[in-house]
């Protein structure tokens, strides 16, 4: 993994959003990988984006794209944030939901 990936099937590469992947949030074109997924490492988690782009098989400008939509788009990424702590909040509190190792025990 080089996390330069070069030719012309990656250097176009772009942010898309299709309903059928990622329940149509915005990712990397061709991947799984969430401009959100992107920005939690590089921003809150503090790792380089050539970290990011090596570990996740990327090239590294995908990750600046990811990063520069995040910043382009405060209104979505915020619905996004408040979509996921809502449903982290409410698999935390329903006693059917293994959320840990010692939900499991």
């Amino acid at each position: 993994m080089s996390g330069t990936k070069s030719g012309p099937d990656t250097s176009q590469s772009r942010i898309v959003s299709t309903e059928d992947v990622l329940g149509g949030k915005p990712r990397i074109d061709g991947t799984r990988i969430g401009v959100y997924f992107v920005h939690e490492r590089v921003e809150r988690r503090g790792l380089e984006p050539r970290t990011v782009a090596d570990r996740h098989d990327l090239d590294v400008a995908d990750v600046y794209r990811a990063l520069a939509y995040y910043h382009d788009h405060p209104d979505e990424m915020a619905r996004i944030e408040r979509e996921r702590k809502r449903l982290r909040e409410s698999t935390e509190s329903d006693p059917n939901v293994a959320t840990g190792p010692a939900d499991l025990e």
